[in-house]
């Protein structure tokens, strides 16, 4: 099994996992690209007491279930939970290995950025995934 650890910008949090993933995603809503600041949140989804992490993080919630971590110092956003569902998604481009990531699917795509060509032949769905 793989091991993912990661960690934001300075060094000041890292988390680390060694579970098997729930499942990996690319998510286009307009929430995550604000969070992100980027077109799209690639995430690697796991729960919550499978995911150790350490350091001075903060959180900010997004939608009423869902909340970010982040680095105080350095604002690099991590993880985004959901204790509703018991779920943290590690953002990929926080892993120390990005090429881990095996993406399944493409979700909110009806938020889409128009320039971005989704051509891997990976399931899109226009909003939430089927459950």
């Amino acid at each position: 099994m793989a091991e993912y650890e990661g960690g934001c910008l300075c060094g000041a949090v890292r988390y680390r996992t060694d579970a098997a993933p729930v499942n990996e995603r690319i998510c286009h809503c307009r929430l995550c690209q604000k969070a992100i600041g980027a077109a799209f949140n690639a995430r690697v989804l796991f729960r919550i007491d499978d995911v150790t992490v350490e350091g001075p993080w903060a959180t900010v919630y997004t939608s009423p279930d869902l909340k970010r971590g982040f680095c105080p110092n350095c604002g690099t956003t991590m993880f985004s939970r959901r204790d509703s569902a018991g779920t943290i998604g590690l953002t990929t481009g926080s892993l120390d290995d990005p090429s881990l990531f095996r993406p399944q699917m493409h979700i909110w795509t009806a938020s889409k950025q128009p320039w971005v060509m989704l051509d891997d032949g990976l399931p899109q769905y226009e909003g939430a995934p089927p459950a």
